[in-house]
This record gives C-alpha cells, structure tokens and sequence, in this order.
C-alpha cells in the first residue's frame, strides 16, 4: 500500500472536485493491482507530478523503474503513445502500459531536473537539443494540432471580447495570424507538446531525458513557446535583466539548437503568450488558481505577447 502524497492529494481535489477525490480513495489499490501484474516492488518513495504520482520500483531481477498513474484526463491518453514511437530516444524508456488506468512502467531517471541549472543558455540549448531529438514522423493515430486551428481562433476571439486584458489589437491580430497561416498547415511530426526545463530529467542513460510528453503532432516550432514562457520568472527574477533582449536570446538559442526557422519559433511563442494570457484569467494556472500573484502572471504574459509582437 502506497502513501498518496499530501500535497498531490490536496491539488487534485482543488482541480478536479469530487472526481478527484474519488481516483485518489481508488489510487492505492490501482498501484497495488500494478506491482502484481508486473511483478515490481516498490523501492522508494512516492512521488509526485502536477497530475500524477511516481512509484520507484524494482522490476524482476532488480532493475530500477518507476510506475506511474495519472488522473484520468483527455490530455494524457497519447504520453505513453510518444514514447512508444521514440523508443528511448531523447526521452525515457517505456518498458510497459494500462491504459485503462492511464499508468505506465517507465525507465527511471533522476529526480534532478534541467531547471535546477544556473546557466539559462545550457537550459534552453540542452532543451533545443532534445526538441530536434523527439521531432520524428508522428504514427498516424495520434492528434493532430491542425485539427484545433479553428478552436484556438474562436477562442481568442472570443475571450479578447469577453475579458479585460492589456494586449494590443497589434498583439491579438498576430496570434490569429499565426492560427491561419501556420496552425491550419502542420507537418506530420511528433512534438513533445509540452517541453519546458522541469519535463527534462537528468538520467543515467544519457545526460537528460524528456518527461510527460503531451504526444502531438504539429511544428515543432511550436514546443519553443513552451519553454519560452516557462523561463519567463527565472528571467525577471534575474537581477538588472533586460527582458526584450533576454527573450531573443532564447529565441535565438533555441532555434540553433533544435535547428528550427527562427521566426517560426517566434511566432508560436507569441501565440503561446497570448492563450496563456486568457486561459490564466479563465481558469487560473496549476501553480496558482487566484490572487495577486495570478494577476502578476497573466499580466506577464500580456507583456510577454507584445514583446515578441514586436521584432
């Protein structure tokens, strides 16, 4: 019987209500029923992601891995696709899968992860690298980001009328471009889909290895606004920290390194900026649901979409 994690428990009824609690009472038996099916044994403790919890475990023999088991959520039915069809490269192996239990038997990693580092360029280049490494031809199951196009411009129309923001009609008009000129054309590419600094996990295997993909199929420009706006307080944090120049130079970085046109990273990014922008004042982000500090980012992101408006 597994310890659920407080403060995994406690975030998961905040977000998901009385559904959550209800996973979270199944969750120890869901573990249980996991570690006699594949004959592992836990060897560690419990940890925990946004909305998962992470089991190191001994598989037969004594090899170290790690189960894990998600909150049942549209959004994590295609991770262990991702990492079928990567097969290791440039993200963690996938030694087994229950779908109906949104849970995979996964190569174990390290618990460090790429944002610990100090130096800002190695994060951004070490994530460019692995975003070039994941960026293979998609199987043709998994969901295409073309498909949303029209969603995302509904959206950002829509949310642009109906709630108070400080983005420029400039900034607004230029996400919606980006929506017709590159979200409707995309290649057939698996992207990771959510890439940033804490989804990359130093490893022994290789030096750093992707985590919790969203397993999409699209530009790979696009993973670069993920990880732009995830460095986004580390960069404000910094002391005397010119923004504009600092957000070029990781548009600039990352591009090289996941050999990416540059100005199509841009564009993605500042369409990032611009639903992050809404979404927040919709339905809050995981790290925070309200109060100043929600205010503080999504006003960061409005700036951040006028910044990378603008060249």
């Amino acid at each position: 019987m597994i310890d659920v994690p407080e403060a995994f428990a406690t975030s998961t009824v905040e977000r998901e209500g009385d559904a959550g609690a209800a996973w979270l009472a199944e969750l120890p038996g869901i573990v249980s029923t996991l570690l006699d099916r594949w004959a592992c044994v836990p060897d560690g403790v419990t940890l925990h992601g946004g909305v998962g919890v992470i089991v190191p475990v001994r598989r037969p023999g004594g090899a170290a891995a790690v189960l894990k088991v998600s909150f049942p959520h549209p959004g994590n039915v295609h991770e262990p696709d991702a990492f079928t069809a990567w097969r290791g490269q440039g993200a963690v192996l996938l030694h087994d899968r229950a779908d109906e239990h949104f849970a995979m038997l996964l190569e174990r990693a390290q618990t460090s992860t790429l944002s610990e580092i100090e130096d800002g360029d190695e994060i951004v280049t070490v994530a460019g690298q692995l975003a070039r490494r994941l960026a293979i031809l998609a199987p043709p199951h998994l969901p295409r980001l073309r498909a949303q196009a029209d969603t995302w411009e509904e959206e950002i129309r829509r949310d642009a009328a109906e709630l108070p923001h400080s983005m420029s009609r400039r900034a607004l008009d230029a996400a919606l471009a980006t929506v017709r000129e590159l979200g409707r054309d995309q290649p057939d590419t698996l992207i990771h889909g959510d890439l940033h600094a804490r989804n990359i996990l130093r490893a022994d295997r290789e030096p750093w290895l992707a985590v919790d993909p969203k397993g999409h199929v699209g530009d790979p420009a696009y993973d670069g606004g993920t990880l732009l706006k995830s460095r986004l307080p580390a960069l404000l944090a910094a002391p005397d920290v010119d923004l504009p120049k600092a957000i070029h130079r990781i548009l600039d970085l990352f591009a090289e390194a996941a050999e990416l046109d540059r100005e199509r990273v841009r564009r993605w990014a500042q369409f990032h900026a611009v639903t992050t922008a809404f979404h927040g004042r919709r339905h809050g982000f995981r790290i925070v649901r309200g109060g100043p500090r929600l205010d503080w980012l999504t006003q960061l992101a409005d700036q951040l979409s006028e910044l990378l408006t603008c060249e």
